[in-house]
């Protein structure tokens, strides 16, 4: 019992590694007014694009970096768990 228990664990643990792995080449973007964002699967930034016309108002080009990276961020977190859950399925009952 205690064999197949460490058996799931080390083959949860190798899944999740590859997962990471395979986050690491995904990207999701997200775009308001002109400003990109662009983030990988683990969340981490890749890139980030501000047209110069920004540049002029500190203010809202605060505002517009905020909603960016926020509305990349959900689409990286919903890529996140779908591959991190694909990962689990089957090695942890309930999942």
């Amino acid at each position: 019992m205690f064999g197949d228990m460490m058996e799931k664990l080390q083959k949860m643990q190798q899944s999740v590694a590859e997962s990471k792995a395979k986050l690491d080449n995904i990207s999701v973007e997200s775009e308001v007014e002109g400003i990109k964002v662009r983030m990988n699967g683990n969340r981490k930034l890749i890139d980030l694009q501000i047209p110069e016309s920004m540049m002029e108002d500190k203010e809202d080009l605060q505002d517009l970096l905020l909603t960016a990276f926020n509305k990349t961020l959900e689409k990286a977190d919903k890529v996140n768990e779908a591959e991190m859950a694909s990962s689990a399925k089957g090695l942890i009952p309930g999942l």
